[in-house]
């Protein structure tokens, strides 16, 4: 009984924030599209060098990266995490692109929003040949000072 009584507040809570989202998309901020934009930039640029410190850099010092292999807590272990990656796989052409309705302010202050897109990249491992991923992801990002910050990061791969 109580589980169905959990089930039905939760569905509740969803059909009351799903029009929420479906309304922002008429009202796109155009600067923070900007800023989103910039930043899919600057993370495309670290990830195509293979730099692992630059890319940590554009997370908050408590975010949460979600991968396969599990959460990663902190901007300390992302940094390991893509150290690691990177020790073991040269990946270039990273690209992403936001869908058509993001970003969704999540926050009524502004200091959070969420990203939702596409990435794409390619991979090579240690003599291996190149391949071909893509994936969706979303992405929340938290102002932190004058700064936006990747708060938390979910992708998965579907090729």
């Amino acid at each position: 009984m109580k589980i169905q009584f959990l089930v039905a507040i939760l569905g509740l809570a969803i059909s009351i924030t799903l029009p929420t989202f479906a309304q922002q998309k008429e009202t796109l901020d155009p600067q923070l599209r900007q800023m989103i934009d910039a930043f899919a930039n600057k993370y495309a640029a670290a990830v195509n060098h293979n730099d692992a410190a630059a890319i940590a850099s554009l997370y908050a010092e408590d975010a949460v990266f979600l991968t396969s292999g599990g959460p990663k807590y902190g901007r300390e272990a992302i940094k390991k995490f893509y150290a690691d990656l990177f020790q073991q796989f040269h990946i270039s052409n990273y690209t992403s692109k936001a869908d058509q309705y993001s970003p969704h302010d999540i926050c009524t202050a502004g200091t959070e929003t969420l990203e939702i897109g596409e990435w794409s990249c390619t991979i090579q491992g240690q003599g291996g040949s190149p391949v071909e991923l893509k994936g969706y992801y979303s992405s929340i990002y938290c102002r932190e000072g004058e700064d936006w910050k990747i708060k938390m990061v979910s992708s998965n791969t579907t090729q």
